[in-house]
């Protein structure tokens, strides 16, 4: 597994900074955003360090699956309401031209009652 020891998100994985964590397995992690827009928003990330979605392959299919999949059940069990009154939004910023800050993968989660901050 990859790791870059200059990347927060992969200091944050190694517990070398702390996080309020949604969900941890071996191969994703889930944790509050420290600056939320919403009342629910949560960051899923990778553990191996993927710069960003523009570095997908076929190769991570079944780890973006994963992700995907467990975001409306975190959503769900973080406050967001049941679908169809309810919802969230699953945002990735990719490069900068995208709004990407940090360079490692990762999926925004972001819902609960409008308006929201931003966004």
């Amino acid at each position: 597994m990859s790791h870059d020891p200059n990347c927060i998100f992969c200091k944050i994985v190694a517990g070398q900074i702390p996080s309020k964590k949604v969900h941890e397995d071996g191969d994703i992690l889930a944790f509050h955003d420290i600056q939320p827009w919403a009342p629910v928003h949560f960051l899923i990330i990778p553990k191996q360090h993927i710069v960003s979605m523009a570095q997908i392959g076929p190769e991570h299919a079944a780890l973006m699956g994963k992700m995907m999949t467990l975001a409306p059940k975190l959503a769900l069990e973080q406050g967001c309401r049941p679908y169809p009154e309810g919802g969230f939004r699953i945002m990735v910023n990719t490069g900068a031209d995208g709004g990407q800050d940090v360079h490692h993968l990762h999926l925004h989660v972001i819902g609960g009652p409008r308006p929201w901050l931003k966004g």
